[in-house]
């Protein structure tokens, strides 16, 4: 169970950067706000995932569905935030 939330934060620290990539634009939080979404995006791909039936329990989420997580949270968090006043 640790090795798999060991490896979810580790992916989430990639796939966080990868997300940045993939949905260039400005974010209110800038890098480490995005790290800290692909790392909740690998856990939500990973519950969604077990959820569905894709994954067992303990086995963390696949890279790609951790990308797509986190690119899910990264829109989220912009449209969130975007709507707010400076």
């Amino acid at each position: 169970m640790l090795t798999a939330i060991l490896g979810t934060l580790v992916i989430g620290l990639v796939v966080g950067a990868i997300a940045k990539f993939l949905m260039p634009g400005p974010d209110p939080g800038g890098c480490f706000i995005t790290i800290l979404l692909g790392i909740a995006g690998a856990f939500v791909a990973g519950f969604l995932g077990r959820v569905i039936g894709w994954y067992e329990p303990g086995q963390p989420a696949g890279f790609i569905a951790s990308v797509i997580g986190a690119m899910l949270l990264l829109l989220i968090y912009r449209l969130i935030r975007g709507r707010r006043t400076p």
